[in-house]
């Protein structure tokens, strides 16, 4: 194993995949950490990565997973609501296997809101002494086309309780490079960063890009919050997840998830990727 080997959780979802490319293409040693291997290593080809079995529900494959490792890009899974039970103890392993920096991929705003697993996990980081860095990121673009991509694509409506709030957008590409610079890159120690696009919009305004943009009208359906954890519930998702998603956008109805930094820009060194940009990207996705 490569010196300076980054523990890639979550490399199966959106952000952890990107930040495994971003390394690799930086020429970084990366070791995936998944529960299914072989699924994992097909959606990568040929990728030259160092692949372990991990699950943080199984305390079993902790050491294994952190051994020879330098440094984590940790992303707590979306069913995982109980941070004190399955992700504390790995954060604890991590410390006594020497570990020397965690990027954290967290949430927009987090510091102002208690109530969200991030915020646990953030304060817990910052008590194991772990040199970290803080990825306070908002809405991932990504996200149309993870769990709210059957709404868009099948009933072309974007069902989500939050009101005309407003929304400052994030590609997740954007933030796999953030990343990579704070796992590669002097000067990112023990720092939070906000991440956000370059731009706040609303849903009817999201609907109206993807309308134009893929040729299709697609609507903004405005739904109440009792409607939303209805449609959730009978599409079977697990209610810690239903829990977090209504939080987030409980909060955007209320209008403080709308707000646009300057810190991706200023990291990247170039502006952000814009939505309408994103959603030109991944036509093709949208319209399967």
């Amino acid at each position: 194993m490569k010196k300076g080997t980054t523990l890639v959780t979550g490399i199966t979802g959106n952000t952890g995949g990107e930040t495994a490319r971003a390394l690799l293409a930086a020429g970084k040693s990366v070791k995936g950490a998944a529960r299914h291997i072989e699924k994992a290593s097909r959606a990568f080809g040929d990728h030259d990565i160092e692949w372990v079995t991990f699950d943080f529900m199984n305390p079993g494959t902790y050491r294994a997973a952190l051994a020879g490792v330098e440094s984590i890009f940790l992303v707590r899974p979306p069913a995982i609501s109980e941070v004190k039970r399955y992700m504390f103890p790995f954060i604890d392993e991590a410390r006594r296997a020497g570990v020397e920096k965690i990027v954290f991929l967290s949430l927009l705003g987090v510091e102002r809101n208690p109530f969200v697993p991030h915020y646990k996990i953030e304060k817990y980081i910052k008590k194991s002494g772990i040199p970290y860095t803080f990825l306070r990121a908002s809405f991932f673009m990504q996200n149309l086309l993870t769990f709210m991509r059957d709404d868009i694509c099948f009933r072309r409506e974007i069902f989500v309780p939050a009101g005309k709030g407003k929304t400052s957008f994030i590609d997740v590409r954007d933030i796999a490079e953030v990343a990579t610079l704070a796992l590669t890159e002097e000067g990112h120690v023990n720092r939070a960063y906000a991440l956000t696009g370059n731009e706040a919009l609303n849903y009817m305004e999201v609907a109206r890009i993807l309308s134009e943009e893929l040729g299709v009208s697609i609507r903004y359906a405005n739904p109440s919050l009792s409607q939303y954890k209805k449609r959730m519930r009978a599409a079977g998702k697990p209610e810690a997840f239903i829990k977090v998603t209504a939080n987030i956008y409980t909060l955007v109805r209320m209008g403080v998830a709308g707000k646009v930094t300057e810190e991706t820009e200023q990291l990247l060194k170039r502006p952000p990727g814009s939505l309408r940009q994103y959603v030109r990207d991944y036509k093709r996705w949208f319209l399967k």
